[in-house]
This record gives C-alpha cells, structure tokens and sequence, in this order.
C-alpha cells in the first residue's frame, strides 16, 4: 500500500491553520469596518449591503471553525496511524487530506472574494 510521509502532511495542516487564523482575523476586521459603515449610512441600499455582509462574514468564520475542526482532526488520526507505522499515513488519511485541501483552497477563495466584495461596498458608502 502507498505511504506519503507525515512531515509534509504535518507542515501543510499547519500552514492551513495558521492561514485559516489569519483569515478569521481579517474576517473580524471587516466586521468592525461593517459596523462603522453601517453606522453612518442608514439609507435602505446600504442597510440591505450591511445585512448581506454581515451574514457573509458569520457564515465564513463558521466555515472556519469547521474547517479547523476537521484538519484537526484528520492531523490526529494521522498521527495516530503514523506512531503505528514508522512515520508514515496510510492512503485513505491521505485522500481524507487531499478532500480538506479542496475545501482549503475553496474557502480562502470565498473570504478573498468577500473581501474585494466588501472593500468595493465600503468605497461605495464611505
């Protein structure tokens, strides 16, 4: 059976969590930007733009937080599986690893084109 070794594995979940932190700091950012838009344009085009970021920005900090929890959790089942075989995954961890770097790049995708999205709408009511 084909083995992959688990320190490339392990750098790429941490170069993903430690992404996935700074996007769920940006993502805050943006939050505090919102609120001081919102603040001062009251108008109904604007209000309906706040609403829709607002939701945006919830639904990808959760997108995060899942996203988090299961790298986390593929990292410990292979660590585990690596303890039992000289260090290195078998292929099943490795494909359940390749579907999360899917989502990885899927998600920082989304929050970048949130963020020009959002950065128009400020420009816009600013």
């Amino acid at each position: 059976m084909s083995k992959t070794s688990i320190t490339h594995v392990n750098n790429e979940h941490n170069d993903w969590l430690r992404a996935l932190d700074f996007y769920k700091t940006e993502l805050g950012i943006l939050k505090g930007r919102l609120t001081e838009v919102a603040g001062k344009n009251t108008g109904d085009e604007a209000s309906k733009g706040a609403e829709h970021f607002e939701n945006q920005l919830k639904i990808q900090v959760t997108n995060i937080d899942t996203l988090r929890h299961d790298i986390n959790e593929n990292l410990a089942k292979i660590a585990d599986d690596a303890a039992h075989s000289a260090g290195h995954v078998e292929q099943e961890l490795i494909a359940q690893h390749d579907a999360l770097r899917d989502r990885y790049i899927a998600e920082e995708k989304t929050i970048n084109e949130l963020r020009h999205e959002f950065n128009r709408y400020a420009a816009k009511w600013m």
